[in-house]
């Protein structure tokens, strides 16, 4: 390693990495310059990609990521990782510090009107944002992908649980098989490991991605079955395993997200897909 290459104490914070990568940029051999700019554009991927799929995007060999961050004075690639992935939790704070933000300078919560008037308008947004973002093709494909499929799995954790619950019962309703994967007592793997090749799997995360959706995920797409996606960025992890991606944006009031156009997005889906098989 040449002296470009080499530094004695690794950033502990998103914000010191930046500042070490902005001052030695100039200097650094070519390969780890071109990742050093990837990565500052692209926190949320190197935040939650694989290392295949960061070195990939960014046009260098796997290789050369550890030795990114071994030249910035972190044990591995998984240490430098860990620090993308901390600035993604900055930027969603705890319930309890998003109730503190919702507060004036005097320290009163919002009046109820005005916070009823926030979720509907970033409720509003979303669904606005989703109108302009899912293209009719790919919603298209989407749906025809699951009408194909003998039985759909469903992957959605956390925030989005409750999204990919109403799937489960909007298909169930609607006369299609669909299976929850609901990863009690962490059997999420053994959920799908019944899913085959003429099955398809509905995925929805978005930031801070679930990595228990990204690797199931990943895990079906290995084993040739078809992931219908739906998240916020072309730099999902999800999308890597996806034959087809829908992308929704959320909007929030006070750092608490919108659901409502992700919703929408499942109804459509839910819906489309009955009236496509009924069409066969």
């Amino acid at each position: 390693m040449s002296e470009a290459e080499v530094t004695t104490e690794a950033p502990d914070s998103f914000d010191g990495l930046r500042a070490l990568l902005l001052s030695r940029h100039d200097a650094m051999p070519k390969r780890l310059k071109q990742l050093a700019t990837f990565a500052l554009e692209h926190p949320e991927e190197v935040a939650f990609g694989t290392v295949a799929g960061i070195a990939e995007h960014a046009g260098v060999q796997p290789s050369t990521l550890v030795r990114f961050a071994k030249s910035l004075g972190y044990d591995g690639f998984s240490h430098l990782q860990q620090i993308f992935r901390d600035r993604l939790r900055e930027r969603f704070p705890d319930y309890r510090e998003r109730l503190k933000g919702l507060r004036s300078p005097e320290g009163h919560h919002v009046h109820a009107a005005s916070l009823l008037e926030g979720f509907a308008g970033a409720a509003a947004l979303s669904l606005d944002r989703m109108r302009g973002s899912v293209r009719p093709e790919e919603l298209a494909r989407a749906i025809e992908t699951l009408a194909k499929a003998d039985t759909i799995y469903l992957l959605g954790a956390r925030r989005v649980f409750p999204v990919i619950a109403y799937c489960a019962y909007a298909f169930g309703k609607l006369g299609v098989r669909a299976i929850l994967i609901d990863h009690v007592g962490q059997l999420g793997p053994e959920q799908l490991a019944t899913a085959a090749r003429r099955d398809a799997v509905l995925a929805i995360s978005f930031t801070p991605y679930a990595p228990v959706t990204a690797d199931l995920a990943a895990g079906a797409a290995q084993r040739n079955i078809p992931v219908v996606a739906i998240t916020d960025s072309a730099f999902s992890p999800l999308v890597t395993s996806a034959d087809v991606w829908l992308e929704v944006a959320e909007a929030d009031f006070g750092a608490f997200r919108s659901l409502s156009a992700s919703f929408a997005l499942a109804m459509a889906l839910a819906v489309g897909t009955a009236e496509k098989r009924a069409e066969g």
